[in-house]
């Protein structure tokens, strides 16, 4: 029997990763090529005829190169059962143009030792690599246990080795039943990796397609050598033009799926071959077709003209029909540009919290690029962290704007590297983790904010509660008891009674002062009217008027917004209040400065400062929050001079863009 020859692909089962072997994969890659290189010498030397058996050995050579050479690569990195298979078959094919070389020169030189041995290679060398290539390894193309399809494992295999053993011991009908057996279960296993290319994990589909495509054209490609010779008009070339088809894309296949992608700077090499070579095939097709069906209908030479003419007119659009199936087939689904921001998209617009942001934009990359593990490390929080990481992380720091957010460590299996365009790759989502990264830090300190505000909301109604209930409320109820004793007067004591009259109004006055007071405090109308500066000189004024000195150089500029000149008057206000509560002095000293940074406030006073394990009251407290609202900050410090000083730095641009 003569030849067919197949080929597959194999993404890592569930075994771990290892190391590969470079050695092994050396020696092989050297068998191969040796192999094919010494059986084309024979060959050249012999010039046999060009005939069936020439068609096989070019099969055979192509065989034993291109396997060879895949085959190496794959064991170089991580020895798998689909890279032990390709070298059979790769070593198959060798020996099989060895067994059809030397006999041809034996038949021009005779005398030649062993052609007859050598001759019998021909025709069974091929058939256990060959066959479980394309019966065998379309089951193994998978990231997860085998399941149900350790069966199509166990039947492909028996199926080579029968039909080994039936061409060794010359059984034809035995071996005629078993091959029309090995296109049926060929076609099965092109059905199933359909199968799972169309319903299977996203992550394993890529190749998919192609492998069964290869899986199929090899299996239809033994259907002429299970016809009765001669029962169809079909040219000796048909069976092995079927089997070099098959190489335009299964190689590539077996590449992208053991290497998961990772073909060490080979992607382009790669996709560019299979391109050229489908390229190549489609168009020999079109114009084979078009020239016989011009040959039918013009009379003359013009039918070589007319199919020349379509293939020119069809060379670019099928390129680029190609092109983009190819580069799928290499880089796969998901690393599409497209495919990955959609998905980083929808994270950053559908997360319901700044974690599952994270690990969602963390789990997309990690499937993305095939990797082990991925770890987002931002500053105060949890690390974020997908899958299982490994050892010798690569680390990439994230950046927004120019500043540091976070660190982006990814893994990647045992024996794998990511290459250039991997580290480029990885690099350009390192920006959109960065961004998200500053979007949940911005996220945590808007909600810090929203807390920060609650309190002092909370804490300056509960300073209005306490005026009112201790100052204003008790006022008022004694203001109704007066104005209660002045009615009963008014029959009996006339006089007595206007004088408690004339009492009364002057405690209504000072309440009504004190009303004032408590809401010039809280935020005084010429804040609003006149500015920062009025509205201070405007708080020296009333405490001059109980005798306190409050000392003003003012260097602001005039043109702040309305929330910093409030946190300034607010902080200065407070500032003096705890001066006069706490310091045992009656004087203070306020400084205001528009610097590069904002508006600088400064409140000093020459008392008896802080003691060493004064705590914060609610004074302090709120004086920071302010502050810290608008990205500021405060410090209050005691020194060595005596005394207390309270500065703060309240930057204008961020307020302005928070408000």
């Amino acid at each position: 029997m003569d030849r067919r020859y197949g080929a597959d692909t194999m993404s890592s089962p569930d075994a771990p990763s290892r190391a590969g072997l470079p050695r092994a994969a050396a020696v092989l890659a050297a068998a191969a090529w040796g192999t094919a290189v010494l059986a084309v010498a024979l060959v050249v030397a012999a010039r046999p005829e060009l005939g069936e058996g020439v068609w096989f050995f070019v099969v055979d050579v192509a065989v034993a190169c291109v396997y060879g050479t895949v085959a190496a690569l794959i064991l170089s990195r991580r020895p798998h059962p689909v890279g032990w298979l390709l070298a059979l078959a790769a070593l198959g094919g060798g020996v099989a143009a060895l067994g059809f070389g030397y006999p041809a020169l034996a038949a021009q030189r005779p005398g030649l030792p062993g052609a007859d041995l050598v001759s019998w290679l021909q025709s069974t060398a091929w058939v256990p690599g060959t066959l479980a290539l394309f019966l065998v390894v379309p089951w193994l193309v998978r990231d997860h246990a085998l399941g149900h399809a350790r069966w199509g494992v166990a039947a492909g295999a028996a199926v080579t080795v029968g039909l080994l053993v039936a061409q060794l011991v010359e059984a034809q009908a035995i071996f005629q039943l078993l091959l029309a057996s090995a296109v049926v279960l060929g076609l099965v296993a092109a059905a199933a990796v359909e199968h799972r290319h169309r319903r299977g994990p996203v992550a394993e589909r890529n190749g998919l397609g192609w492998l069964a495509l290869g899986a199929g054209l090899l299996a239809l490609s033994f259907v002429p050598l299970l016809l009765p010779y001669g029962s169809l008009p079909l040219p000796v070339w048909t069976t092995p033009v079927l089997h070099l088809l098959s190489q335009a894309v299964y190689p590539a296949a077996i590449l992208v799926a053991v290497l998961r992608g990772r073909m060490w700077g080979l992607q382009l090499a790669v996709s560019r071959t299979v391109l050229a070579g489908l390229l190549t095939a489609v168009l020999i097709a079109v114009y084979v077709g078009v020239t016989v069906v011009a040959t039918r209908l013009l009379p003359g030479d013009g039918a070589g003209l007319v199919g020349a003419g379509v293939v020119a007119v069809a060379v670019q659009p099928t390129r680029l029909w190609l092109e983009r199936r190819v580069h799928r087939l290499v880089y796969g689904v998901s690393a599409s540009p497209d495919t990955v921001v959609r998905r980083l998209g929808s994270h950053l617009r559908l997360a319901e919290t700044t974690d599952d942001l994270l690990r969602g934009l963390a789990a997309d990359i990690g499937a993305a690029m095939r990797l082990e593990s991925v770890t987002v490390s931002l500053p105060d929080r949890e690390p974020v962290v997908w899958g299982m990481p490994g050892a010798h992380p690569m680390r990439v720091p994230l950046a927004h704007r120019g500043e540091p957010v976070g660190e982006l460590a990814v893994t990647l299996p045992g024996g794998e590297r990511l290459g250039s365009r991997g580290e480029q790759t990885l690099a350009d989502l390192a920006t959109v983790v960065a961004t998200a990264a500053a979007v949940t830090r911005a996220a945590s300190d808007v909600d810090d904010a929203r807390a920060r505000l609650s309190r002092a909301r909370l804490e300056e109604r509960r300073i209005i509660r306490r005026e009112i209930h201790d100052g204003l409320g008790p006022s008022l109820a004694g203001l109704r008891l007066g104005l209660q004793g002045a009615r009963n007067l008014m029959a009996t004591d006339p006089p007595a009674a206007a004088a408690l009259l004339t009492t009364l109004q002057s405690e209504l006055d000072q309440r009504v002062t004190d009303v004032r007071t408590l809401s010039h405090h809280l935020l005084p109308p010429v804040l609003d009217e006149l500015g920062l500066a009025a509205a201070l000189s405007e708080l020296a004024a009333r405490h001059a008027e109980d005798g306190v000195e409050v000392a003003l150089s003012l260097g602001h500029e005039d043109s702040l917004d309305p929330q910093t000149a409030a946190a300034a008057y607010a902080i200065v206000s407070e500032a003096v209040t705890n001066t006069l509560r706490h310091s045992g002095t009656q004087t203070a000293r306020v400084v205001t400065a528009s610097t590069a940074e904002g508006l600088r406030v400064t409140v000093a006073d020459d008392g008896q400062g802080m003691p060493e394990r004064a705590r914060s009251g609610v004074g302090t407290r709120s004086m920071r929050e302010r502050a810290e609202e608008l990205g500021g900050s405060l410090e209050i410090t005691a020194p060595t001079t005596g005394g207390t000083v309270v500065d703060a730095l309240l930057p204008h641009a961020l307020a302005v863009r928070r408000g």
